[in-house]
């Protein structure tokens, strides 16, 4: 249905009746057809009985409709939460191998080092679960509730060093900005599942402690080569959630509704003598802007909510952007039917104090992830939604600075990281991927960017190398042209 309802949006009236003999034809089958929403027997602004409106896609039943993306900035430290490293309190102090690090490249704020001193995780690792999961639980007490839902991915890799090629990497499949973020791409494929609300919504969460800040800019919610439609929508986390979202003072509903529809006359008129197709991108905007002053308001009004539900999420979530009170609006937007809320969080960075900066960041996401989950389990939304946790790499066993048994810092590290999905279609309670002793090197199982990429479409019922745009002549993809992508078969249920 979405080629059918591009072509009948974007073809002009001359276009329409240069095919003379076909008009009636094309009449009666759009009459037959209408409006996708109609053809899955759906009203204006309620989700589809299908849940695959304006869309070809799924290529096979999906597992899941809805997306949450819990994006650390920065780069977690992974063998100080989830990779367990129980030799490295034996090497203390004591230089990493050279055999071990094989002269791989380190960024500028490490290479000029005179030692590579390993530093051990201060922290406690314990059980969680039936399942056994080796983790810091005594910094995510709350988390570690949560193991046997989760999947854990210890062998993420990347080949993106610095911050921003890396979080590109994540977000688009490619290290070179201008590619549609995943965001943009499931909402080109899949649709809306509710049309008063952004099919693809951006959150970007306050934390606590701000030491070090990475810059989070639009290009990682941007819609790419893609129609400017399927850009991602960014939510402010104080004030109006939206700017100019109301309407000014002496401007009503009525008055409002009158003015888009002249606009949409004026470019209608200028479609037909320009015809780009950006045109229509900008009146669906519009029409879409006008919708969302009824349904954001009360989405982003928790009044409704319970005090049974604010005691679960902790008292921060009565606090505007807090990442409490943003899971809990995630929760919100999956629940009327956005189908990919991505979430920042940011500071994860921790070149130093990584004592001091990691305790606060655990305990801003921990309460909060538990929520979650337990929030979406309540009202039926587990099984069709998909979490995933983690950053754009991760973090070196070799102190960054100085080093005591109280306190260290680290550097930057593509060649390992965690990352765990949880929610429908995860096996929970699995682990894939091994590191070395050092959380260094993978010795098994390597799971790429571009694999993460092909499990996540996989869930959505799409075939990651059949879903492709033609862009300058090349067929793009999501998990990129010029290497293959394989699906994590094994934290599948």
């Amino acid at each position: 249905m979405k080629l059918f309802d591009d072509y009948s949006r974007y073809e002009t009236r001359r276009q329409f009746f240069a095919r003379g003999k076909n008009a009636l034809g094309y009449a009666a089958l759009a009459s037959l057809l209408g409006p996708a929403r109609k053809l899955y027997g759906e009203e204006a602004g309620q989700p589809s009985a299908t849940g695959k409106p304006n869309s070809l896609l799924p290529h096979f039943p999906a597992k899941v409709k809805n997306i949450i993306y819990l994006h650390m900035v920065g780069g977690p430290s992974q063998m100080d939460l989830y990779d367990y490293k129980p030799v490295m309190g034996e090497w203390y102090d004591k230089d990493l191998p050279d055999s071990v690090r094989m002269g791989q490249r380190l960024t500028t704020m490490t290479s000029g080092q005179k030692r590579f001193p390993v530093a051990p995780s201060k922290w406690t690792f314990s059980p969680a679960g039936k399942c056994g999961y080796m983790m810091n639980a005594e910094l995510l007490p709350f988390t570690a509730k949560c193991a046997d839902d989760m999947a854990f991915i210890r062998s993420m890799h990347t080949e993106a060093i610095n911050h921003e090629p890396a979080i590109c990497a994540m977000q688009t499949g490619s290290m070179v900005s201008g590619r549609p973020c995943i965001g943009s791409w499931v909402s080109y494929g899949l649709g809306s599942l509710n049309q008063n609300l952004p099919t693809f919504v951006v959150l970007v969460a306050e934390p606590t402690n701000k030491e070090q800040i990475q810059a989070i800019s639009a290009r990682l919610w941007s819609s790419g080569f893609l129609s400017g439609e399927y850009a991602g929508v960014s939510f402010r986390s104080q004030g109006d959630p939206i700017l100019f979202i109301n309407n000014p003072p002496g401007v009503t509903g009525e008055l409002r509704r009158r003015q888009l529809d002249s606009l949409n006359a004026l470019n209608q008129i200028n479609y037909r003598k320009v015809g780009d197709p950006e045109t229509h991108t900008r009146i669906q905007q519009f029409e879409m802007a006008f919708r969302m002053q009824t349904s954001v308001p009360e989405l982003t009004n928790f009044a409704n909510e319970s005090e049974a539900t604010f005691k679960l999420y902790g008292d921060e979530a009565k606090k505007p952007g807090t990442f409490a009170a943003t899971c809990l609006l995630a929760r919100r937007l999956v629940e009327r039917g956005t189908r990919f809320v991505q979430v920042y969080l940011n500071n994860w960075d921790h070149h130093s104090n990584v004592t001091g900066r990691l305790p606060m960041q655990c305990k801003d996401i921990d309460q909060a992830t538990y929520a979650l989950f337990q929030d979406l389990k309540a009202r039926g939304l587990w099984d069709s939604t998909l979490i995933i946790w983690g950053g754009e790499f991760g973090r070196t066993i070799y102190s960054q600075g100085g080093l005591s048994k109280e306190n260290y810092g680290r550097d930057h590290h593509p060649r390992c990281f965690t990352m765990w999905l949880a929610g429908g279609g995860i096996k929970g309670g699995t682990a894939i991927g091994q590191t070395d002793d050092f959380s260094y090197n993978i010795v098994e199982n390597p799971v790429h960017v571009r694999d993460l990429h092909a499990t996540i479409l996989h869930l959505l019922g799409i075939r990651h190398n059949q879903f492709t745009v033609k862009w300058q002549g090349v067929n793009m993809r999501l998990t990129g042209v010029d290497a293959e992508a394989q699906v994590v078969k094994e934290i599948l249920a």
